[in-house]
């Protein structure tokens, strides 16, 4: 009887603990959509606006992970604390030059969370984009650091379809 009894407690002990620890692991978010993108010409050389892009990265504070003479650049803001967790923006910067004297920008700005999903390590996740990025700054900074003129208006703010880069 006595044998019975702990086979059925440790039986019961195990359920139990499946049951609670089961609903800690999240899965993965589809985050297909989920950028702020904005796209204008400028009238500058590629070289000129390659550097001005560097400098305004600079002095808005932002980690410059990436800077590639090709013309792209990954950056992110200084992470902030909400709610217990971590939250920052990463932004994307390409530059393509479309004659000798202009240059498109290309700037997508998605916000990203630190934390663990089921399929993953503990690492940073897209999400969607809400609230004000830098991106218009970003912009406007290029813009005057690169003394060009705008060949498309800079409002053009839209969420495209997109796939998160990795």
């Amino acid at each position: 009887m006595l044998k019975r009894y702990k086979l059925v407690n440790s039986v019961f002990v195990i359920l139990l603990s499946m049951v609670l620890l089961s609903g800690c692991a999240r899965t993965l978010k589809d985050t297909s959509g989920f950028a702020e993108e904005q796209v204008i010409t400028v009238k500058a050389p590629f070289e000129k606006t390659w550097q001005a892009t560097k400098e305004t990265l600079r002095e808005l504070n932002l980690d410059i992970y990436t800077r590639d003479k090709r013309g792209v650049f990954v950056a992110y803001d200084q992470p902030k604390r909400e709610w217990m967790q971590l939250k920052r923006v990463k932004y994307e910067i390409q530059l393509g030059p479309v004659t000798s004297e202009e240059t498109r920008i290309f700037v997508s700005a998605i916000k990203q969370i630190y934390g663990v999903t089921l399929l993953t390590n503990p690492d940073w996740h897209d999400r969607k984009m809400t609230g004000k990025s830098k991106s218009e700054e970003i912009i406007n900074k290029i813009i005057e650091k690169s003394e060009g003129k705008v060949d498309t208006p800079s409002n053009e703010v839209k969420v495209q379809e997109s796939k998160p880069s990795e």
